[in-house]
């Protein structure tokens, strides 16, 4: 399974397996990752499981779609390399990733 790590807003970091098809998002949720809120359980209708992805992973990444856009817009403090981990599905192609996570959510 591939591994994704997880760095919080005080630097504590979180490096767990996460299954191929399950989305960033869900493997922060279900590995009780703080800061990641998901309140809209991945259906792109908030921003509560915002991202920031690091500058060596970003354009290894599918492109954004126009909705995940508008809903970064939304995002705190949303910065050129930030996506929804909801919309960032795990594959062998992401072992590895790296993804730190805001001091709050929208």
């Amino acid at each position: 399974m591939p591994k994704i790590t997880y760095i919080t807003s005080a630097d504590k970091i979180h490096e767990v397996e996460v299954e191929n098809g399950l989305t960033v998002m869900e493997g922060a949720v279900q590995n009780d990752i703080p800061g990641i809120d998901a309140d809209c359980g991945g259906g792109m209708a908030c921003a509560t499981c915002h991202v920031y992805v690091t500058e060596d992973w970003f354009n290894k990444l599918p492109k954004k779609e126009d909705g995940e856009e508008d809903m970064i817009d939304m995002a705190y403090e949303p910065k050129k390399n930030s996506r929804l981990s909801c919309q960032l599905i795990v594959s062998d192609d992401l072992d590895g990733l790296i993804v730190n996570i805001p001091s709050k959510q929208a």
